[in-house]
């Protein structure tokens, strides 16, 4: 396999070669980055067969919460960006990053005091205490569109799984279940790798402890 780290045009440079050279699109594979419509919508059916993980789901037109940004936003004239792009990859990651960013707020207002203006550190707190779980991200309309997120001081991600799409040549096509990152190998490199960076920055680790407030 053919592994494409990149994003935008470099991915698309990537493809054309591919199709040229006669190398097989299905030999190839993008991470995260390189898995949203941009990568591959300027080669179309050139770039048919190519894979790559993505984090969440784009293209899903049934979910709720794309039918309310059609029926509720764009509908009144107050969409931000094109409308064919509501659902594609890169505009439900935003979504999503919106999403989380609300619930942050939301989640350090239940601790400090509804309607109040919170501050760095506690919408910090709010961010360091998410815990969507299916029901609520049902609730919200993201149904089927992201797993479950949970985080804590030790973890801002929330959640390590990711899904492989497929090019079809026209839209991205899931063809995987969920898989998730063997934290087992990769946990012990990630606290290596940032307690040497804490110690060359001379910067003191938070403990669970002080991430109370």
């Amino acid at each position: 396999y053919l592994l494409l780290w990149g994003w935008g045009v470099m991915n698309s440079t990537a493809l054309r070669e591919a199709q040229a050279t006669g190398y097989p699109r299905d030999k190839m594979m993008g991470i995260w980055w390189a898995g949203a419509e941009p990568d591959v919508k300027d080669v179309a059916e050139g770039a048919k067969g190519y894979s790559a993980l993505t984090l969440q789901h784009g293209a899903e037109p049934n979910s709720k919460v794309v039918k309310d940004m059609l029926d509720l936003v764009y509908a009144k004239g107050q969409g931000a960006g094109p409308k064919n792009e509501v659902g594609q990859v890169l505009y439900m990651r935003g979504l999503l990053s919106a999403m989380l960013g609300v619930e942050g707020v939301r989640k350090a207002q239940e601790r400090y005091g509804k309607g109040k203006v919170m501050t760095g550190e506690q919408v910090r707190w709010g961010l360091e205490n998410l815990s969507l779980d299916q029901k609520t991200l049902d609730a919200m309309g993201f149904a089927g569109v992201m797993r479950p997120v949970q985080t804590s001081c030790l973890d801002h991600m929330g959640s390590s799984w990711v899904r492989v799409h497929t090019w079809n040549g026209s839209k991205w096509e899931f063809n995987s279940d969920w898989y998730q990152a063997d934290e087992k190998v990769l946990r012990p490199m990630v606290m290596l790798a940032s307690g040497k960076y804490a110690e060359e920055k001379k910067l003191k680790p938070r403990t669970p402890e002080e991430c109370k407030l």
